[in-house]
């Protein structure tokens, strides 16, 4: 089986990629290979995972992640730094088993009529204005919700939705449904101007289009990307029918993942 090593440039996720990478050399069923891999292991945390996903993403169907931790626990990675010698051994008695989770296309149109941008995010997109009031109309399945006015809308994954989208208000959702939520930044609400003012959520039938009435100096993100400095038309959001997938040797539960990282549940409590 083909592997792949993504660490960050961490000292101790080095020292882990080291030692994973002699472990895979001595192993008759197993192999290096960064380029076509099956599996691919991150070494690091969460960002490191993010950063292996974009890697590897124009291959997504044909690759499973493992994620070995070097810091705290993530809710991507199942693995700790200590526990290289039973990974290899998951690896060399894998069967295939694979968990998958939701993915958010995105399709970025521009004002200047350049080719448009089709994005994958695993945890969320953000677009926003920093220096003057987002104010964008914003459709579901083509028809017009509202008109937002604020710092700017997050649209997220349910895995996405521990992360950036739980900062600012939005509702935890387990993976298993397969939707996307919009969660709004800071939104104006007073006797002329009205947002829903709360989360609401997409199922994977219904897409999202956000028109900006100011086509320029907007921020758009996808996960920890900028996305080119270009005027926007038009951004269209829609659960993607690809998804990621993870090796499934020891994948840890979704609510005991939230329990470990927001609540301190112990390994000896139940969720």
């Amino acid at each position: 089986m083909k592997v792949a090593i993504f660490s960050n440039n961490g000292g101790t996720s080095n020292e882990v990629a080291s030692k994973l990478k002699e472990e895979i050399v001595k192993s008759d069923h197993l192999e290096i290979d960064g380029l076509n891999p099956e599996i691919v292991i991150s070494v690091g945390g969460d960002g490191t995972l993010l950063s292996a996903f974009h890697h590897y993403n124009d291959a997504i169907d044909k690759i499973r992640f493992v994620g070995i931790h070097t810091g705290h626990l993530g809710f991507y990675t199942d693995w700790r730094d200590y526990e290289v010698d039973q990974l290899v051994s998951s690896l060399e008695d894998d069967n295939r088993q694979s968990v998958s989770y939701p993915l958010l296309s995105i399709k970025v149109n521009y004002a200047d009529g350049g080719v448009s941008d089709q994005l994958l995010a695993l945890n969320e997109s953000t677009f926003k204005r920093v220096s003057s009031t987002m104010v964008t109309d914003v459709y579901i399945k083509d028809e017009f919700f509202e008109k937002f006015r604020g710092d700017g809308l997050c649209i997220s994954t349910p895995t996405g939705s521990t992360a950036y989208n739980k900062a600012v208000g939005g509702a935890i959702i387990n993976p298993q449904l397969n939707a996307i939520q919009v969660s709004e930044m800071a939104s104006i609400n007073n006797r002329v101007f009205r947002t829903m003012g709360s989360p609401i959520i997409i199922p994977p039938n219904e897409w999202i289009t956000l028109i900006p009435d100011n086509k320029e100096n907007n921020i758009l993100t996808c996960d920890q990307m900028l996305v080119k400095d270009r005027p926007i038309e038009s951004i269209r959001y829609q659960i993607s029918d690809q998804r990621i997938s993870f090796a499934q040797y020891r994948h840890t539960h979704f609510w005991k993942r939230v329990g470990n990282s927001f609540i301190g549940v112990s390994d000896h409590d139940e969720i």
